[in-house]
């Protein structure tokens, strides 16, 4: 086949068949069709967009270009979520252990974070010694014998994605829709999944910044993991807000052992446990979502979920009692009083990349122990002088952080309406 016709083909808004679409992902990831070819056919995809089909076939191709975990000898269904990324949202921290403890395995690929949006193997390497860098055998021996893991992506896994994503990077291809989903759902049925759950999330600290956009993103990854074989379901949150009150690498591990000991902020805990029960029910583990949300209170109140989490850092060589050091902290006053009307939660998460918490490039060194404490949400009265958050961070970069941080507050004169934080449930 010739990649020129296939590109022009896509160019023109034509279908691609199974073969086509095959062809030219084994072909790049093997080098033999160049970045310029492969660079064409993504903004061809990007403009024209994919059917079901083509969006199906290209997660497909894209998964079979690597290595996936199997599970030889083993009846416990396995299972993780996905989250389209967002301010705070330390969700997998506590999701992994507590499905763990009710019969589930969780063999969890999390990835780092870039610009405003926080990464999940950024929080664990705040944990002195925890190790995102395992072998695909040793996430499968962690796997069995904790019952989760939460590591990086190997070399071997998915390589398609990982030279298509780093083109689109570059090529303003990102924001597609059919490459997000075969980007995504490649790398999680690498996995070899019986069920996934994903939160796709909508507002100013998210991706997709509309609710119409998010819901079209939700739906292509559930049809996508439907027709794979994989039980799938979507969530859509509102990211208008920081998810829980902390936001940062150490102060988030932090949040997460307190939700773990019962005292979680309520929107972390809803977002967590409805997710959670979407996998339960999905995998026969409870039989109805109120059952499985009941179960899963119970990992929490026994103290077994915040057990297993230890034993999952102390098997990926971390120690979850060792001092995770936090910035100085300092208060962040309200500039006049007023409602707050709306938060930029995409400036909030600037404001920790300003006190090097995130990274503005590959590559950057970060310190864990900066971050921010929201003391307010959407909605609610404050008064001049008022404490809005409190910043965790050292002298230099202390006052970047505070700028941005109240540049992100809007006050009004009026209650604004605020919205539920789980919007729909897409199936």
């Amino acid at each position: 086949m010739n990649p020129v016709w296939i590109i022009a083909k896509k160019r023109d808004g034509e279908a691609l068949s199974d073969a086509e679409i095959g062809h030219f992902i084994a072909g790049y990831a093997a080098g033999s069709i160049p970045d310029y070819q492969m660079s064409a056919l993504a903004m061809a995809i990007y403009l024209q967009g994919m059917t079901t089909d083509e969006t199906a076939s290209l997660t497909d191709h894209m998964l079979a270009s690597g290595a996936r975990f199997e599970w030889p000898g083993s009846n416990v269904p396995k299972v993780d979520k996905h989250s389209t990324g967002g301010i705070g949202d330390k969700v997998s921290l506590l999701l992994a252990p507590m499905l763990a403890c009710c019969d589930l395995h969780v063999p969890m690929i999390s990835g780092r974070g870039l610009g405003a949006t926080g990464g999940t193997l950024d929080k664990l390497d705040a944990i002195p010694g925890f190790r995102t860098d395992l072998s695909m055998e040793e996430m499968q021996s962690v796997t069995d014998s904790v019952g989760c893991v939460i590591s990086g992506a190997t070399e071997g896994l998915v390589p398609a994605d990982r030279k298509l994503y780093a083109l689109r990077d570059v090529t303003a291809t990102v924001p597609s829709i059919p490459l997000i989903t075969g980007s995504i759902m490649s790398k999680k049925l690498a996995e070899g999944l019986d069920a996934l759950v994903l939160d796709v999330k909508f507002g100013s600290g998210a991706f997709m910044k509309t609710e119409a956009l998010a819901r079209e993103l939700a739906e292509s990854l559930v049809n996508t993991g439907k027709r794979m074989g994989v039980a799938t379901t979507a969530l859509l949150t509102d990211m208008n807000q920081p998810l829980g009150r902390m936001v940062g690498n150490a102060v988030e591990v932090d949040e997460t052992l307190a939700a773990l000991e019962g005292n979680g902020p309520d929107d972390l805990m809803e977002c967590t446990l409805a997710l959670c029960a979407e996998l339960l029910v999905a995998t026969q583990r409870a039989s109805t979502l109120e059952d499985a949300k009941t179960k899963l209170q119970q990992t929490i109140h026994s103290g077994a979920a915040l057990e297993k989490l230890s034993e999952m850092v102390a098997a990926q060589g971390g120690d979850l009692a060792a001092s995770r050091k936090v910035a100085p902290a300092s208060d962040v006053f309200a500039p006049a009083a007023g409602y707050i009307a709306s938060i930029d939660a995409e400036r909030l998460g600037e404001a920790v990349i300003a006190m090097r918490g995130g990274r503005q490039q590959m590559g950057d060194a970060l310190d864990y122990s900066t971050g921010f404490e929201m003391v307010v949400r959407l909605g609610d009265r404050v008064e001049a002088g008022q404490p809005v958050a409190r910043l965790f961070a050292p002298q230099d970069v202390a006052q970047a952080g505070r700028e941005k941080l109240l540049a992100a507050i809007v006050l009004s004169d009026e209650p604004p309406p605020v919205g539920p934080l789980i919007v729909d449930r897409i199936e």
